[in-house]
């Protein structure tokens, strides 16, 4: 019986503080309403929210009517009211459940609290508050000799921070299939890296929807074990390096009483004796945002820059933690510092190749015998074959052979939506050699290039390097020489837009 009430006991003590905790946790502001709202569209859709349906959330989630909204975004209010009916509606697509400006509040709070949860068996924080067990933040300000942690059974459990990442069920390259069973080898590679050869940084580059993101959310669940703290953060909005320290150390230090240093030197400082002192890993996402556009790739907008110091001082400094880098390119440290024996490594991600075809399953086309021909068109990117599948569903009834019968590479407004931001961003120097390079069918030499592209060799070296980090250029080996092309998508992109 004794043992029988202490249970009850334990279970009453537990709801008590889940309850608490739900009950008293800091609402979400605007910034955050905003972001998680965006990141759900897109892993959905592969779509981000437009500007007016960013104002007009941001307002409604602030109390403020259709009039002063339409009156901020200078525009009328029935136009406000039409794109609010629209966003309403597309919001509740997304989460699958009617959205309405009364229910707002409390649908957004508790998706974004279930999706915290659902990291079941681990420490459960919302915020900086754990609510499933007693924990000690770690004691860096006491002392600051360095120790390694031990794997036995006393370690206790990881704590996670994903409030900032996507749920992997709403990514495009789904867990529940097969589609992701190629990525077997990079799972491995990664997993080697982090957990094996403690490499202090982890690059994973590709275009928009070849799986980075889904990539580092299978990675968690398959090493998480490996380390005290687990903490995503999306560089979705591009801030600055003084707040993304602020919210790591908050985070660390779970003691809001203590006043940080007010000085990036110092909170770095601060922040790397935690990764020394402990086993973090850091996953930042959508880390293009803080990168320029207008130059070659890797450079930084200007007033990012003071990331490449963040950057340089984790992949140089010995300590115990990884940091994960998910972005359409690479930062400039990061191709600088890689090497197989490199404390720092580099990830490009290609397609899923014949696994993709689990997602022309899921979309139920028929004609399986040229899935094969449709997968390698689209070069087995997750998110532009699940595009692409639903036009073929849509218009086609599922038919790929009436579809490729018309030998047309179509790539529809959404498809080109995500191509947009990334060609958007060359360097007029990579503009002109991609649409040079649009303009062949075939791979062309760099003999070739020289002859005709009006380039001198350091400005084709530059740009072809360039674009190549960016995964935009595809490289092939012929009897000893190199020869670069484009893919069929970026081709019909660039000859359908006025790029150059």
């Amino acid at each position: 019986m004794s043992e029988l009430v202490r249970y009850v006991r334990k279970c009453q003590k537990i709801y008590a503080k889940i309850t608490k905790t739900v009950t008293t946790t800091r609402p979400m502001d605007v910034k955050e309403v905003l972001r998680f709202a965006d990141d759900l569209v897109f892993a959905k859709t592969g779509e981000h929210l437009e500007d007016l349906q960013e104002a007009i959330l941001g307002g409604v989630w602030e109390g403020k009517k259709y009039s002063q909204i339409a009156e901020v975004s200078h525009c009328s209010e029935g136009h406000v009211r039409n794109v609010a009916s629209k966003l309403w509606k597309r919001l509740s697509n997304v989460l699958g459940e009617e959205i309405t400006p009364s229910n707002l509040h409390s649908t957004l709070e508790r998706r974004q609290l279930f999706i915290i949860s659902s990291n079941s068996g681990n420490d459960f924080f919302i915020g900086n508050v754990n609510v499933c067990k007693d924990s000690q933040s770690p004691e860096i300000l006491k002392t600051r000799s360095p120790s390694t942690p031990t794997s036995d059974a006393s370690q206790p459990q990881t704590r996670l921070d994903l409030a900032d990442a996507p749920h992997i069920s709403l990514l495009c390259d789904s867990p529940d299939g097969d589609s992701f069973a190629s990525r077997t080898s990079e799972l491995a590679t990664l997993e080697t890296s982090i957990v094996q050869e403690n490499c202090n940084i982890a690059a994973i580059s590709g275009l928009s929807g070849i799986g980075k993101t889904t990539l580092s959310l299978h990675l968690i669940q398959k090493i998480q074990h490996n380390f005290q703290y687990v903490i995503w953060r999306s560089l979705r909005h591009s801030p600055p390096l003084e707040s993304t320290l602020k919210n790591l150390l908050e985070f660390l230090l779970n003691k809001p009483e203590i006043e940080l240093p007010t000085s990036i030197p110092d909170r770095l400082s601060l922040l790397m004796e935690y990764l020394r002192k402990n086993r973090f890993l850091i996953i930042f996402d959508d880390v293009q945002t803080i990168l320029s556009s207008g130059q070659l790739a890797g450079n930084y907008r200007p007033e990012c820059e003071n990331y490449s110091i963040f950057f340089r001082q984790i992949g140089e400094t010995t300590h115990n933690s990884c940091l994960i880098l998910n972005s359409w390119e690479p930062p400039r440290e990061i191709t600088a510092l890689k090497g197989e024996k490199s404390p720092v490594r580099a990830l490009q991600l290609k397609g899923i190749g014949a696994a993709a075809a689990e997602i022309c399953r899921q979309k139920s086309l028929l004609n399986p015998e040229t899935w094969e021909n449709l997968i390698n068109t689209y070069r087995g990117n997750p998110l532009w074959l699940k595009i692409v599948a639903t036009t073929i569903q849509e218009i086609f009834r599922g038919r790929v052979a009436e579809f490729l019968k018309y030998d047309m590479l179509f790539l529809g407004e959404e498809l080109a939506a995500t191509l947009h931001p990334q060609i958007n961003r060359l360097s007029e120097l990579e503009k002109k050699l991609i649409c040079r390079l649009s303009r062949e069918a075939n791979s062309v030499s760099i003999e070739q290039l020289l002859q005709d592209a009006d380039l001198s060799p350091s400005e084709l070296f530059n740009g072809l390097q360039s674009l190549g980090r960016r995964s935009l250029v595809e490289i092939e080996e012929r009897e000893n020489e190199t020869l670069f092309s484009v893919c069929p998508v970026v081709r019909q992109y660039v000859i359908s837009n006025p790029v150059c």
